[in-house]
């Protein structure tokens, strides 16, 4: 991993590439030379927040994990960059080669994805083979669309009903999520997993957090208040709050049911 101030870069490959492709413009240019129309895809991106509750070092493991396992063990070769290490919004962009290596160091046919769709608020993965099914009972693919200046990702019959204009062509895929809880198991941080469902649908009362972002907190880092970094200590303090009292009521409870059964004894003794 080469080290920078506020940054780790490294290029993960199948033992069957070209140790100069270690090199990220070698890389790319390879990948570009091997397509043959100017409108290609030639990389796949993904963008994963990575959890604070973990240090730099375990980062870079649950990374090089994912990363081996998921894509350089298919063939893929993929160019790694972990962005804040010193700051509150630890992310990695990681670009993946559309196209695997084979046993000799070729460049085979582009992989197939598995989508993340969504119906009725659920979100669910599906391979291309499998979504032909999953359209027809409902499921639609996640695109990004322009709200406001943000790109968010939604399916399009969300979008249209908004008047959303789409972003960009390719649609959302990632198995992140569930990597990461692996690792958060390890440190004993099972309370930090990442679920893409609701608080409702987890049957968590709590309140959830809204999302910061970059410029509120470095508003923060440099003495001043963000209203969103505001709004996420008082929902954090709320239910804290909720918490203390939800213990509270479970021990009061729990002394009814211990005190009940003991003055019906004593009240049977009197009779």
């Amino acid at each position: 991993m080469l080290r920078r101030s506020g940054r780790i870069e490294h290029i993960f490959l199948p033992e069957n590439a070209p140790q100069e492709w270690q090199d990220r413009s070698e890389l790319w240019n390879a990948v570009e030379r091997t397509e043959k129309t100017k409108d290609s895809r030639l990389a796949r991106e993904l963008v994963v927040a990575l959890p604070v509750e973990l240090g730099k070092e375990q980062w870079i493991n649950l990374l090089t994990d994912y990363i081996q396992n998921n894509f350089v063990a298919d063939g893929m070769c993929a160019d790694v960059a972990i962005h804040d290490t010193d700051g509150h919004n630890p992310h990695a962009h990681i670009m993946l080669t559309v196209r695997p290596l084979d046993d000799k160091g070729k460049w085979q046919h582009k992989t197939e994805k598995e989508y993340l769709c969504k119906r009725n608020g659920e979100e669910k993965g599906f391979t291309a083979a499998e979504f032909l099914l999953a359209k027809s009972q409902g499921w639609e693919k996640q695109y990004q669309y322009y709200v406001g200046k943000k790109k968010v990702y939604m399916p399009p019959s969300e979008a249209e009903r908004n008047g959303y204009e789409r972003a960009n062509k390719y649609p959302k895929s990632t198995k992140f999520g569930r990597h990461t809880n692996k690792y958060l198991d390890e440190v004993n941080r099972s309370d930090a997993h990442i679920d893409h469902r609701s608080h409702a649908a987890r049957g968590i009362d709590e309140q959830p957090t809204i999302h910061e972002g970059y410029v509120a907190q470095a508003m923060e880092r440099r003495g001043l208040i963000a209203d969103r970094c505001e709004i996420n200590r008082q929902i954090k303090a709320d239910n804290a709050l909720l918490r203390e009292l939800k213990s509270a009521f479970k021990k009061i409870s729990q002394a009814v049911k211990n005190t009940v059964p003991t003055l019906a004894e004593a009240m049977e003794t009197l009779r």
